[in-house]
């Protein structure tokens, strides 16, 4: 039982340092552009050394995959089902907005590869969570559920993308209205006919 509680204490301190280093980052990116942070200047403006980013964290590309992931999770929450993917999608048009700096430095300083892996990392578990539950009941191979998610994904991400590259002006919500017109029966239907 107390190894039991060593262990979450240390999960739970390493979780708050990670926390710490993301926020101090994105502190920093109010400042200036994304490629000229450095290690240093992050673990300075949280008050730790370089060392300890490193034991958390390979380099920076590796803290803003992470930071992607938490904020996914975060995001999404329950809204991964047919019924509510909306809310969902919303959630990530709201935390990309809140992240406006965040998601702005990188799509003007960093490769363009690193913002769209960012947004399939938003976007892919809320598709696949669609695309499993329409599955329920059919014989469709996990590749053709993954093919069908995958190109799902990638038109959400062009959405977003040409959102971001319009200062993020489009109101989320007309922009989710068009595309749960164009999306209605479709993911079924597709699963209808890689059923076997």
């Amino acid at each position: 039982m107390v190894y039991n509680y060593y262990i979450n204490e240390v999960l739970m301190s390493s979780l708050t340092t990670k926390k710490a280093i993301a926020f101090a980052f994105k502190q920093l990116l109010t400042e200036k552009p994304f490629n000229h942070i450095s290690v240093n200047e992050i673990a300075s403006k949280c008050d730790i050394n370089r060392q300890t980013f490193y034991y958390h964290f390979t380099d920076i590309y590796d803290l803003v995959e992470w930071i992607c992931l938490e904020d996914a999770d975060k995001a999404l929450a329950n809204n991964k089902t047919y019924d509510t993917w909306q809310l969902g999608f919303l959630a990530i048009f709201e935390l990309l907005k809140k992240d406006e700096v965040f998601i702005k430095n990188i799509y003007k300083n960093v490769s363009l590869e690193l913002l769209i892996n960012y947004l399939y990392k938003l976007v892919y578990p809320l598709i696949y969570g669609v695309v499993e539950e329409k599955a329920q009941g059919l014989h469709v191979s996990d590749d053709d559920k993954e093919f069908i998610a995958n190109f799902y994904k990638s038109a959400f991400v062009a959405l977003v993308l040409d959102w971001i590259k319009n200062d993020l002006k489009d109101d989320p919500k007309m922009i989710i209205s068009r595309l749960s017109v164009l999306i209605e029966g479709t993911i079924l239907n597709a699963l209808k006919n890689f059923s076997k």
